[in-house]
């Protein structure tokens, strides 16, 4: 709705216009990789590790920081895969694999390897702290947690941050 507004309100050239020309500033460094011969490209999904389990309900900047990793790739308009590729103090790290325009099929078939190069790596035996929560129906939901934030009650038990 936002969108709608700025591009009838006259700010085309002042917003939008700018933004699709950062976009193919962003796509222009992508095609350099693939003109330069990489197959691939891969990166951390996230720039810091999981994080407990409603821990950024209150802080909604600190949750989209959380995609800065993925931001770049969904601008240029490339396939990309997010993989597990461990574990961190008993939180997921996970591993993003970027693909060329219509590379899907090769992105995929580098994130099968990986994961069968690491099918009997020890942290795939090992379940993510707080996994449990999801399956106990007392456990609030992400919005059951939020609307709790914003009334200001204070958690009571696991994972109800």
């Amino acid at each position: 709705m936002l969108g709608t507004y700025a591009l009838s309100a006259g700010y085309y050239d002042a917003y939008y216009l700018k933004a699709q020309k950062v976009r193919t500033l962003i796509k222009a460094d992508f095609d350099g990789v693939w003109a330069a011969g990489f197959d691939a490209i891969v990166a951390p999904t996230s720039p810091t590790v999981a994080f407990p389990m409603g821990a950024k309900m209150a802080d909604p900047v600190a949750m989209y920081l959380s995609d800065a990793c993925t931001l770049p790739v969904n601008m240029a308009g490339l396939p990309g895969v997010s993989i597990p590729a461990g574990l961190s103090d008993g939180l997921p790290v996970g591993l993003q694999i970027i693909g060329a325009p219509w590379s899907e099929l090769s992105m995929l078939r580098l994130a099968r390897a990986y994961e069968g190069i690491t099918a009997r790596a020890p942290w795939r035996d090992l379940e993510p702290a707080e996994l449990q929560l999801t399956d106990d129906p007392t456990t609030p939901s992400p919005i059951e947690r939020k609307e709790r934030l914003n009334a200001g009650v204070p958690a009571t038990g696991p994972g109800q941050a």
